[in-house]
């Protein structure tokens, strides 16, 4: 009895077909009726998937379901996304238990089958007007790691050479440092000539530069300086193109007209403003009113959730999706467990570190962080702060609310 009532059950995509992605060829499977041969193999050029896209059409199917793998779905979705056909992306973790041998015509077989009968649910993917910016600023997050490594390698090669560089200096790729090391590329090896780069605010005096300058002038570890200095111009070049081209995507994604004010006078501030003037008119608030959130936190903020969260219930839901929620593993009536799950989401990875710099804030956000961290570890009240500033990102975006600061005695 139990059976026929499984079999009676009624389907609530019967129209729906899954599709198991590979790296060489995917596998697709529709409902036994809608051809003689449910399951085909398909490759993965694009005349390929066009030629799948065809078959799904003629097959009358009208939903597609795709298990996530690396970034091989992302040709696939987009494809038969363009042809008209729904497709939902879901999380391999929900594919885990497939029924029998594991095999890529199971597995699009279960896939088909949950979907037909609704027991899957659809990650969410932002659209094509979100999907270019965060290319570019995920493209500029790489360049600015790759720069990183290469400042670690000039500062080894002066390390070789016994150049302490960094005994006297906070940041060696600051006005003074990067003066003293294009000097020393040039060919000068005079420390009194190379101490003369200091800046006039310098705290070290000269006789101290003078000293952390006098090294052993090894020529193979100058000539690794002078490929990392190299490198390190030819990546800002790369990121100067980048930040380029996100103005000009900004610059078309204007939705409003935020007022920020007067702009600064300074030529670093005044860029640094306009970035967040584009930011605004395109999210319609000013999100770098949140303390802790600066226009990079808010940049990718944007560039990976956008402007609009009407696809999120409310902000519980939105809170869940970025991995700041407490878990809820309960067994007879007890919490066995509450911890966050683990989650490589960006857009959580940059609230946290906001929440980070709100330690030493004079802030209500920083009043609020030393009250947690003085009854719990520090990372724990990083969550807590990492999610509260979701939520007044959510409300801003959905309300059109400006953040107030209330004082270091609320919150």
């Amino acid at each position: 009895m139990a059976m026929r009532k499984r079999e009676d059950s009624p389907e609530v995509f019967p129209n729906a077909a899954g599709i198991d992605i590979g790296g060489s060829s995917h596998w697709v499977a529709v409902p036994r009726a809608a051809a003689d041969e449910p399951v085909r193999e398909f490759g993965t050029m694009t005349d390929d998937l066009h030629a799948m896209a065809d078959w799904l059409l003629a097959c009358g199917v009208d939903t597609v379901a795709l298990e996530s793998t690396g970034v091989f779905w992302i040709p696939v979705y987009e494809v038969l996304e363009q042809r008209g056909l729904t497709v939902w992306l879901v999380d391999a973790r929900q594919m885990k238990y497939v029924p029998g041998r594991k095999s890529d015509v199971l597995d699009c077989q279960w896939l088909q089958k949950l979907m037909s009968l609704g027991l899957l649910r659809a990650a969410w993917r932002p659209g094509d007007e979100v999907c270019v910016v965060r290319a570019i600023v995920r493209q500029r997050e790489v360049l600015l790691a790759e720069q990183s490594d290469w400042v670690r390698r000039m500062q080894k090669a002066l390390v070789q050479m016994n150049i302490q560089l960094t005994e006297v200096l906070s940041d060696i790729m600051g006005m003074t440092g990067q003066a003293i090391i294009r000097a020393i590329v040039a060919g000068e090896r005079d420390p009194k000539v190379l101490a003369s780069h200091r800046h006039g605010r310098f705290k070290a005096s000269a006789g101290e530069i003078q000293r952390a300058l006098t090294g052993n002038w090894r020529e193979e570890h100058l000539f690794v300086l002078r490929q990392a200095l190299a490198m390190y111009d030819d990546i800002a070049r790369h990121l100067g193109e980048c930040d380029a081209h996100l103005q000009a995507l900004l610059d078309k994604r204007i939705r409003h007209q935020v007022d920020l004010g007067r702009p600064p006078r300074s030529d670093k501030q005044r860029l640094e403003f306009d970035v967040r003037q584009r930011l605004a008119n395109w999210a319609g608030v000013d999100l770098t009113r949140i303390d802790g959130l600066g226009v990079g936190t808010v940049t990718t903020l944007l560039s990976e959730i956008g402007p609009d969260l009407s696809h999120f219930a409310n902000v519980k839901h939105f809170c869940s999706w970025l991995g700041l929620c407490p878990g809820t593993k309960i067994s007879g009536g007890k919490v066995l467990s509450a911890r966050v799950k683990r989650s490589a989401n960006r857009a959580r990875q940059a609230l946290k570190m906001a929440a980070m710099t709100l330690s030493r804030s004079d802030s209500a956000l920083g009043a609020f962080y030393r009250r947690l961290c003085a009854r719990m570890d520090k990372p724990r009240a990083n969550t807590a702060v990492a999610h509260k500033l979701a939520r007044m990102v959510y409300f801003m975006l959905t309300r059109g609310e400006d953040f107030v600061d209330q004082g270091t005695a609320t919150l």
